[in-house]
């Protein structure tokens, strides 16, 4: 048990620049109580009991402003950074070195029974306020921006932005870093936008080199379907 309360304090100390002392993580990081109070709580979960896990639980969300279920499963390396609002439900399953900021929901989408809690790999970090609803599975090293909704399975080694989240294939970069930085996260739309106006260049381009004046946005606005050639 304490080997492993000292791995949770070594985690925050490598994920936290905020962190000073022993004490201050301790005493100050609701992140590392919600944890501890957790793990008592499966605990007791695992062996059949109902109404005291919840018990825990409800205390820990008075205390830390956190809601764990008694039923989630949490592996090694879990942190979540300041965590005020954070919810996960009973069939969540979270893998390692995942990282959650403040405001993420692992929730369910209504009221069916069984697994309808969302299943994160390893090494996956959640922006805040990011929500991922139903038994959806987060590969290993997906980064999920602030303010997504994530309501399908996502792939592994890619970055999830937007409503709802579009996926993101970060190819030739590393993501099995901790760090998602919110400022430099990708907009797919944006970039499907510039991609058709780079197409629009280029046809223009083309025309004006076969000596054709035609503006290709009017060929566009002009051009009648019914007369297509056969």
């Amino acid at each position: 048990m304490f080997r492993q309360v000292r791995e949770d304090i070594q985690v925050i100390f490598e994920r936290d620049p905020a962190a000073k002392s022993i004490i201050e993580v301790v005493l100050c990081y609701p992140g590392f109580h919600a944890l501890l109070l957790h793990r008592m709580a499966h605990a007791l979960y695992k062996r059949k009991l109902v109404l005291l896990p919840r018990l825990i639980s409800q205390l820990s969300r008075f205390l830390t402003g956190i809601e764990i279920h008694p039923g989630a499963t949490i592996g090694q390396g879990f942190f979540i950074d300041h965590g005020t609002g954070v919810v996960i439900g009973e069939t969540t399953e979270i893998g390692d070195n995942v990282t959650l900021y403040q405001g993420v929901t692992l929730g369910g989408t209504g009221k069916e029974k069984g697994k309808r809690h969302p299943t994160l790999g390893n090494n996956v970090v959640v922006g805040t306020g990011a929500k991922i609803l139903g038994s959806v599975t987060i590969g290993d090293n997906v980064k999920i921006g602030a303010g997504s909704v994530v309501v399908k399975p996502v792939p592994n080694d890619t970055t999830v932005v937007g409503v709802p989240g579009r996926v993101v294939i970060r190819r030739g970069e590393s993501v099995r870093d901790f760090e998602l930085r919110h400022e430099v996260l990708p907009d797919p739309v944006t970039e499907m936008i510039q991609c058709l106006m780079d197409r629009v260049d280029r046809l223009e381009r083309e025309l004006q080199e076969k000596g054709d004046r035609c503006d290709v946005f009017e060929i566009v606005q002009h051009h009648d379907p019914s007369k297509r050639r056969v």
